[in-house]
């Protein structure tokens, strides 16, 4: 154990799977009580005592991030719990429908954008609020590449990623002088449930030609960059946009 985030507390939402289970365990190994998050119970529970089971310590706190009065409660709860937030890594998201602008119904629309772009918001009003009285924090929200760039059929979800680097931007300015860091990750294609569900079968030749590397990332790939983006390494590292994705962006 290197020890990053020795005596730190930090907070990962959507953490029952994918690549918020693989930034929580990221987080515990370096030294950091974390607070689990999601929506889904059996998963984060699993979380927590894949956790445990490495030595760490980690509570789960269920939490629906598309509810404002449940994510107060959540930040509410992780300070009771540990008396204070230094990380948050704000990554609890859903995937698009696969349908054009003009198809997409308002319920999709609004699901989306109320997960992916309200929750991210919700969480950061009340993250702030504490670390402003702590005169610290660093937090990180997980955008994607397809906030970087347009995406045919998927406008809302293009859309509420490209919402999470403005809003992750304009934050980082606004409390720079008041120790807090954020920054967003964008990653590639990663290789999680929601990912090959949208996919398909990420062994199809047609498929592995998108990726530079002939390959898709691993939710533990993000979690190294989330660590890092978190840990005083990257200090001096804000309102920044952290590409991790193979060097798909660079085509």
């Amino acid at each position: 154990m290197t020890a990053l985030l020795k005596d730190k507390v930090a907070l990962v939402t959507g953490a029952a799977s994918g690549i918020g289970r693989a930034s929580a365990q990221a987080f515990a190994r370096e030294g950091a009580k974390v607070m689990v998050s999601d929506i889904a119970i059996e998963g984060g529970e699993e979380t927590v005592g894949m956790i445990k089971k490495a030595g760490g310590e980690a509570v789960f706190v269920k939490c629906d991030v598309s509810n404002m009065a449940e994510v107060e409660v959540l930040i509410m709860k992780t300070v009771e719990t540990y008396g204070r937030l230094d990380c948050a890594h704000n990554n609890a998201g859903i995937g698009g429908v696969g349908v054009s602008t003009a198809d997409c119904s308002k319920e999709n629309w609004d699901r989306i954008i109320n997960v992916n772009l309200h929750g991210v918001w919700y969480c950061m009003k009340y993250e702030i609020a504490h670390m402003l009285k702590q005169g610290s924090g660093a937090i990180v929200n997980t955008s994607s590449i397809s906030g970087l760039h347009g995406v045919r059929n998927d406008s809302a979800y293009s859309a509420s990623k490209h919402g999470v680097i403005g809003l992750t931007k304009s934050a980082a300015l606004e409390y720079a002088k008041q120790g807090i860091r954020i920054n967003a990750l964008c990653p590639g294609w990663t290789q999680t449930a929601m990912a090959e569900t949208e996919a398909g079968a990420t062994t199809d030749p047609k498929f592995l030609s998108q990726f530079v590397v002939d390959r898709p990332g691993t939710p533990e790939e993000q979690a190294e960059a989330v660590v890092w983006l978190c840990s005083d390494l990257a200090s001096f590292v804000n309102g920044h946009t952290m590409i991790v994705d193979g060097g798909r962006m660079a085509l």
